[in-house]
């Protein structure tokens, strides 16, 4: 799953700060930094004059901003560290200034654009600030330290010479790929010792936000998250409970069906928890969020339909690396040196050649290449010689064309995927750039991790056929059962995930779940949304919220939610524009331009208006629905009830190990590199 970087607030999803996918997303929380004070407010200044002084502060200090954030995932160090948080101390004292600025035009009238910029203003960061200047400092190091923690973090075994250290990358790799029970535990196990120490920043990290929020007027952090949605924030936490009743039938039977095969692979006693429930580390990803590295498992029909996407870029890595070793040799240059620059400049040439065919899907419908500058300063592979943020993000730099990603980019399917996800936000950003620097951000934050989502559900078999990712598609039942199984284990299976997060943190900023009983409501929410559960307890001297990237990094994750829903409505409506006739799932409207200026218009609005209206341009319907979803996997969900006839689907969430709260003897501390 992925975020874009919190950057500039308003060059991020939501009106929230953090995106990214992913995101949409990152760096300490949300925030950025200003050089300089805040021009004085001058006591004629009308609440027009007050927005286009703001808008030209903003633009101003965007790059510098920008660049520490960058620099603290980019060059992870205590330096760098530094640099970001007192960038984000200085960002956070301005956007302050602005917000206590802003009240006295409250309650005069004002121009439509003028109020909602306003409003934008003070939902700008999902980082809000305590007034005092120590607390506000001490919130920008400990946001600052725990993301470091993140991404330096790795599990080490063994002693001396036989030390091991692995990091998530290579923990993520043995859950992906091995069928080891034991050897999957330890590592699932491993990256969560890397979260303990957090567990004290982020309880003071949680009362300095909540403290910031009320200051602005809101109960607590979690109410001000749920602010930005052009409803009231009851009214979103029953619109995302609405759409869960809608999709929560199909999940079950896909959870059902999963269940059957990891028995069938494991045995009863193995492949299943308590209740019902999935084992949390047999599920080929350490959140469980989605299943997609199980298809060995899970394919209904091996062979029908193959999308062996991984072999073909498995194929092109090889051929440039061959590409390498062949070209001359430097003077001077030993022969193991040479191997490793051979394997270095492959893995860059690879990872560009799979950002320029995902490029060229969004060209293909009218959109511009991306800036030169984009080829020169996103980070592609992984450095050798530091420790950096690998979770993949989108970056805005300077709200004038200076987009990036920073990946790490393997070979394989799933990066592929990642890397359409994360330019829809880049080509989300270069359309609405020519709007003010307050309304350059998504309608709301769901619509930015919706984008290049909406461009995945096109890259159906014919499509990937016709680029060359894989052979000639026979189209048949078999295979479409197939094509929307491996749909399914991403978008169906990460529904409850997406979901539950921000159900936690809603709890631990509101009171209802205090400190002493954060992992047991952690994995009390998994059990009840995901049907997942470790197989045994992990009580309170574990922290394993912070184990997944968002909650250090503070990223709103609703988002992620409300994208899995509206992407399946854009997609639909781009099939319409572009002309198509057939089955929703057998649709991909690669090249049409119709649907692509459909697309644009849509994305140049930016936040500039309420949402519900910029859906209804593209969609004609101004609520959020999941009848798309459910009319896209239609054939699955009949499968699916056909092969589970006769189990005893759905879980009780009660029975799972969780419910007992002691701890069990705490590994090693974690280890960072």
């Amino acid at each position: 799953m992925t975020l874009r970087p919190a950057l500039l607030a308003i060059a991020i999803v939501g009106a929230l700060g953090l995106a990214a996918c992913k995101p949409d997303a990152t760096p300490a929380a949300t925030a950025t930094a200003t050089s300089g004070g805040v021009a004085a407010s001058p006591a004629t200044e009308t609440a027009d004059q007050f927005v286009a002084r703001v808008n030209k502060e903003l633009r101003g200090i965007s790059a510098e901003s920008n660049s520490a954030q960058w620099l603290s995932n980019t060059y992870i160090n205590s330096d760098s560290e530094l640099i970001a948080a007192k960038a984000n101390e200085r960002w956070l004292t301005q956007l302050n200034t602005w917000i206590e600025q802003s009240r006295r035009f409250d309650g005069q009238k004002l121009s439509p654009e003028t109020a909602r910029a306003i409003k934008l203003i003070k939902l700008m960061t999902a980082m809000p600030a305590p007034k005092d200047p120590a607390e506000l400092a001490e919130l920008t190091r400990i946001a600052t330290r725990m993301e470091g923690m993140y991404g330096a973090g790795s599990y080490c075994t063994g002693e001396g010479a036989a030390r091991k250290c692995r990091d998530i990358g290579q923990l993520s790799d043995v859950l992906a790929t091995s069928r080891d029970y034991d050897a999957q535990l330890d590592a699932f196990n491993g990256w969560h010792t890397i979260s303990q120490p957090m567990r004290k920043d982020y309880v003071r990290f949680a009362e300095l936000v909540n403290k910031g929020a009320k200051e602005m007027g809101f109960a607590d952090a979690g109410e001000m998250w749920r602010s930005g949605y052009d409803m009231t924030p009851a009214e979103l936490a029953s619109e995302t409970d609405r759409l869960w009743d809608q999709v929560k039938p199909l999940y079950e039977q896909l959870h059902c069906y999963a269940r059957g095969k990891l028995e069938a692979k494991y045995g009863p006693d193995k492949g299943q928890v308590a209740g019902g429930m999935l084992p949390a580390h047999l599920m080929g990803n350490l959140w469980q969020q989605e299943w997609g590295n199980l298809w060995d498992m899970m394919q209904p029909y091996p062979g029908a339909g193959s999308l062996d996407v991984n072999s073909a870029l498995r194929a092109l890595a090889q051929a440039d690396l061959t590409t390498e070793r062949n070209k001359p040799s430097e003077p001077g240059v030993s022969p193991a040196q040479r191997e490793v620059n051979a394997q270095r400049a492959a893995a860059l040439d690879t990872a560009k050649k799979m950002t320029e065919r995902a490029q060229d899907f969004y060209v293909s419908l009218g959109m511009q290449k991306l800036p030169q500058s984009y080829w020169e300063k996103s980070q592609f592979i992984k450095p050798l010689d530091r420790d950096v943020v690998c979770h993949a993000s989108a970056w805005d730099m300077n709200m004038a064309g200076d987009v990036r990603t920073k990946m790490c980019i393997t070979p394989s399917e799933e990066e592929l995927t990642t890397i359409y996800h994360e330019l829809g936000h880049l080509y989300y950003d270069l359309a609405y750039n020519k709007q003010p620097p307050i309304f350059q951000n998504a309608a709301h934050d769901g619509f930015h991790e919706a984008i290049g989502d909406t461009i995945v559900l096109a890259m159906t078999p014919g499509y990937m056929h016709s680029v060359g990712l894989v052979g000639e598609q026979q189209q048949s039942k078999e295979a479409v059962i197939n094509a929307q199984m491996r749909m399914a284990l991403s978008k169906v299976a990460f529904l409850p995930f997406g979901l539950m997060i921000d159900r936690w943190r809603w709890g631990v900023f509101d009171g209802s779940i205090k400190p002493d009983n954060y992992n047991k409501a952690w994995w009390d929410l998994k059990a009840k949304y995901q049907g997942v559960a470790p197989v045994s307890p992990r009580g309170e001297t574990f922290f394993d919220p912070g184990a997944k990237y968002h909650v250090p990094g503070n990223t709103p994750y609703t988002r992620y939610f409300l994208a899995r829903i509206l992407q399946f409505q854009f997609y639909k409506s781009l099939c319409d524009a572009s002309g198509y006739k057939g089955p929703l799932y057998e649709c991909s409207f690669y090249g049409s331009k119709e649907a692509g200026a459909k697309f644009s218009a849509m994305l140049s609005k930016g936040a500039s208006q309420p949402w519900q209206q910029t859906l209804k341009e593209l969609t004609g319907g101004e609520k959020m629905d999941a009848s798309a979803v459910l009319e896209y996997f239609a054939p699955l969900q009949d499968w699916l009830k056909q092969q589970n006839a006769g189990q005893q689907c759905g879980w009780n969430s009660d029975a799972a190990p969780t419910a007992v709260v002691a701890a069990p003897t705490p590994p090693a501390p974690p280890t960072t590199k």
